[in-house]
């Protein structure tokens, strides 16, 4: 296959390694070094269990903890970041209501004006911590929780709160200091190991008084529902600890349910450690300038398995937030978002897990799904997806158990698109598919408002029809006819959303815009105003995921992206380079859309459009995650208030990594390496690696 290097080529200094489909699975980072490797001089002591010694460098706030057993050694390092708002001037020096009202996007004009690549620290100074504002509740009953832990075996999560409580166990019950939420502002919070699931926090609550808390559910706990968790805090006076308390899931209860020995902590510690090294064993290896944003990659996989329970059944968010319900469990986006990030990075035993539950509980013989919005560009891209797993991991016995389900499922797109050519020569959505693009469609009183012919329906149709096509020979020779009537599908679907999107620009607007679908000329935010005026509901609605999704599905000519773009980012269609939540403007918030937005990003990438890329990535990993734990938001204002955590936003992160790294083509034999790699991370000379990935080499 042919390879590019089409903007940073391999330099001195600098090695990219990208492997191929078949390559052995890497250690994502080895479980434990060699002892010599791990000084510990000057280090405190802290206990012994089964022939381990375990000490932890107490003189820094980020000091390692390190197991030694003979010359082996495991480290188990601590990054914390700030939680707390300490961006000066707020907003680069701009107003907020400005922010929120200009149609441009003015925090990624001031980002990109010095033209090169966006410096990552002023992105991030752009706007205050993500969930730093959080809303504080002493019964802990709803909202405050800032993040949760868990295993793979369980079938649930256990939330934390900003002063280091759990539903079952408080720290304050030994640290008076620690009651209530309002008094740790001031914190910061990181995670073990860089990626491990275990909560590190740091609570400041005087000039010469901390406390250090550990937090961390137990890998071998047999509930089957309930998270069973280890606490760890240490109260630091003038630097120096002076108390600590362990604890284990609950208050004591004493004879019976006693505080743990330190030794009982340690061995959970250890035991968590090397569970989560085997549970990511998989994942593509990568070392790159940046640590931070490869445990990034990680942790979103490591996310991925507490979130759902078993480590498989799909959840769209956990414990009370709303996203945990059943009726979200069949949502087309959990699918798309888990296959495509596993599968970029090798994990290919747990995109088949993903994919079979699918197939096997949620999807029906006719194709049609369960739950209650299907998406219709969902379809397409679940399809694509399909394709993309064969060729990745060539196991055609999956694939080809499903192949009932998965024709049916092109053949909800082929319905729709036979409706499509009934209608009227004249109607403006002539051939294009109609349907709901948003699943929250179908909760509104008039559904009908939005069974329209949105661009991304047809654009992932497209897309989908041609990329199962491909491998439909192999999956079922004996059905050739439906893979040739996919491709003249796909051809005919394709000229027609070209003509029609065409015909639809909005030239008498700078830069020129095109709707959400054919037949109207109003901008969204346009068509909000009037709709508010009227006190109606808008089909412009989702407008961010008819964008995101059109751009994704790369079937559009490049000046016709370029314009797509160039109409999203000028008409008030992103916030700090990511693609809003877009609503009616306002005086008062402009949120990021932390999931489905990598699409847009996608095409940036296709488009060269480096810069915008490299924006995007770094504005997403700062504002729509919270700061040092890296919980994702759905949808993620730049005010400090705390998101709305679902799976397909912390999913976004390891598809971003991997593309700026490691990118194919949509249809031709092409593979970009380094296509995105920052100009900073070339002048370091340290090395970028990625090794053990996939890519596509085709059905034969």
């Amino acid at each position: 296959m042919p390879l590019s290097f089409d903007r940073r080529t391999f330099l001195t200094g600098s090695t990219i390694a990208a492997m191929g489909a078949a390559a052995a699975p890497a250690i994502a980072a080895p479980a434990f070094s060699a002892a010599k490797d791990a000084p510990v001089a000057g280090h405190a002591k802290l206990a012994e269990f089964d022939g381990w010694t375990v000490y932890e460098d107490q003189g820094r706030r980020d000091g390692s903890i390190t197991f030694f057993k003979g010359d082996q050694a495991l480290v188990v390092s601590k990054r914390p970041e700030a939680c707390f708002d300490d961006i000066e001037p707020k907003w680069l020096g701009l107003a907020l209501k400005d922010i929120c009202l200009a149609d441009a996007d003015l925090l990624a004009d001031k980002l990109l004006a010095g033209g090169g690549d966006p410096d990552p620290e002023q992105v991030r100074r752009a706007a205050p911590p993500a969930g730093w504002n959080f809303k504080a509740d002493e019964l802990g009953t709803r909202m405050a929780w800032t993040n949760f832990v868990g295993t793979r075996q369980q079938g649930d999560t256990m939330p934390v709160f900003p002063n280091g409580r759990t539903r079952g166990y408080r720290p304050e019950h030994a640290f008076p200091d620690l009651k209530g939420d309002d008094g740790v502002k001031k914190r910061w919070e990181g995670l073990l190991g860089g990626w491990m699931p275990a909560i590190h926090k740091i609570i400041e609550v005087s000039p010469t008084r901390y406390y250090d808390l550990l937090i961390f559910a137990d890998v071998k706990a047999p509930d089957a529902l309930l998270v069973q968790t280890w606490h760890r805090t240490i109260q630091y006076d003038n630097g120096k600890p002076v108390k600590t308390s362990f604890g284990y899931s609950y208050a004591p209860f004493p004879p019976r349910r006693v505080e743990p020995e330190a030794a009982d902590f340690y061995k959970g510690l250890f035991d968590f450690a090397t569970y989560w090294q085997n549970e990511v064993r998989d994942q593509s290896a990568l070392t790159i300038p940046d640590k931070a944003l490869s445990d990034m990659v990680t942790h979103a996989f490591a996310k991925e398995l507490i979130t759902r329970p078993q480590g498989v059944y799909p959840k769209y968010g956990v414990v009370d937030r709303d996203y945990f319900g059943p009726e979200y469990d069949g949502f087309q986006d959990i699918l798309t978002s888990s296959l495509y990030a596993n599968l970029e990075w090798g994990r290919f035993d747990q995109a088949k897990r993903v994919l079979d539950n699918y197939f096997n509980d949620f999807t029906a013989p006719d194709g049609m799904i369960n739950m209650r919005g299907p998406e219709v560009p969902q379809f397409g891209l679940t399809l694509s997806l399909l394709a993309r797993y064969l060729n990745y991991t060539g196991d055609l016995a999956t694939v080809r158990a499903h192949a009932g389900k998965i024709a049916s499922t092109a053949a909800i797109l082929t319905d729709l698109h036979d409706l499509s050519l009934k209608k009227p020569a004249g109607d403006a959505g002539f051939g294009l598919l109609d349907g709901w693009s948003e699943s929250d469609a179908c909760l509104h009183p008039d559904p009908s408002v939005w069974w329209k012919p949105y661009w991304n329906n047809s654009a992932f149709a497209v897309r989908g029809w041609r990329d199962i096509a491909r491998v439909w020979p192999l999956i079922a020779p004996d059905q050739a006819a439906l893979a040739k009537n996919w491709n003249a599908r796909a051809d005919t679907l394709q000229v027609q959303l070209v003509k029609t999107m065409r015909a639809n620009i909005r030239k008498d607007v700078t830069p020129p815009y095109l709707a959400v679908l054919p037949g109207t000329k109003l901008t969204h935010r346009e068509a909000y105003a009037e709709a508010q005026a009227k006190k109606q509901s808008s089909e412009h609605g989702w407008a961010h995921r008819v964008y995101a999704e059109m751009l994704h599905a790369d079937v559009l000519p490049d000046d016709l992206a370029q314009t797509v773009i160039n109409g999203v980012r000028g008409h008030g269609g992103t916030c700090i380079g990511v693609v809003a939540n877009i609503a009616p403007a306002n005086e008062t918030h402009r949120d990021q859309l932390g999931f489905i937005s990598y699409g847009y990003a996608q095409q940036l990438l296709r488009s060269d459009r480096i810069e915008e890329y490299l924006l995007f990535l770094h504005s997403h990993r700062y504002h729509s995650h919270t700061p040092g734990t890296w919980v994702a938001g759905e949808v993620t204002g730049i005010d400090g208030d705390l998101p709305l955590y679902c799976i397909p936003a912390q999913l976004t992160i390891p598809k971003l990594v991997r593309w700026m790294l490691v990118f194919e083509a949509s249809d031709s034999e092409t593979l970009h390496l380094g296509k995105a790699i920052p100009r900073d991370w070339i002048a370091s000379g340290d090395p970028i690696v990625i090794s053990g990935g996939a890519h596509a080499l085709g059905p034969g």
